[in-house]
């Protein structure tokens, strides 16, 4: 019998272990599809900055590989902000993939990573931004749509101290959006 389960045990592993590709040079030269891969350092540290303008292109189009690109590279992100990046754009990847499972608990997880962010640092602007732009096209049956007039106020009254990249970011979002309007072009 225990022979039996050993031998399932192995070919379970084998078949949802990928294959090795014996030809292939190395994993060093392998790069994720995204302007926000850092190149390693000496000592394998992570980055301490964040690759915004990256991240805000990944939530601008619906390219899935470009989402879970940058939701690889998240994981490494500082960690004062780490959470609530994470959880918009898995909000956002659950915008975009198929199953209505899948994108509910993609969801949730993303909602409970970025709330959890707000909750510990309510003023930082840039995190209430990212709440905003995910409750502005949220489903309405998600009933995630409470925040967008309090946020958007904070956003307009907090973009002039934002850092440039996030104020371009905010400037190109209010571009389209009903809700938030900078006044600025």
């Amino acid at each position: 019998m225990i022979k039996y389960l050993f031998c399932i045990s192995l070919i379970l592993f084998f078949s949802i272990t990928p294959a090795r590709n014996n030809h292939q040079t190395s994993n060093a030269n392998h790069q994720l599809p995204t302007a926000n891969r850092q190149p390693p350092t000496a000592n394998r540290q992570p980055p301490t900055e964040l690759n915004r303008p990256a991240f805000y292109k990944a939530m601008e189009y619906d390219d899935k590989n470009l989402v879970n690109a940058e939701l690889e590279v998240l994981k490494l992100a500082p960690a004062d902000v780490r959470d609530a990046f994470i959880g918009a754009m898995t909000m956002k990847k659950a915008g975009i993939v198929g199953s209505p499972v899948t994108k509910l608990n993609l969801f949730k997880k993303g909602h409970l990573l970025l709330e959890g962010a707000i909750k510990k640092n309510p003023e930082n602007a840039e995190f209430r931004f990212l709440r905003l732009m995910i409750q502005e096209h949220a489903p309405g049956f998600l009933k995630y749509r409470n925040n967008i007039t309090e946020d958007s106020e904070l956003v307009k009254n907090s973009y002039p101290s934002q850092p440039e990249e996030v104020r371009q970011a905010m400037i190109d979002y209010s571009k389209k959006s009903k809700v938030l309007k900078l006044g600025v072009s």
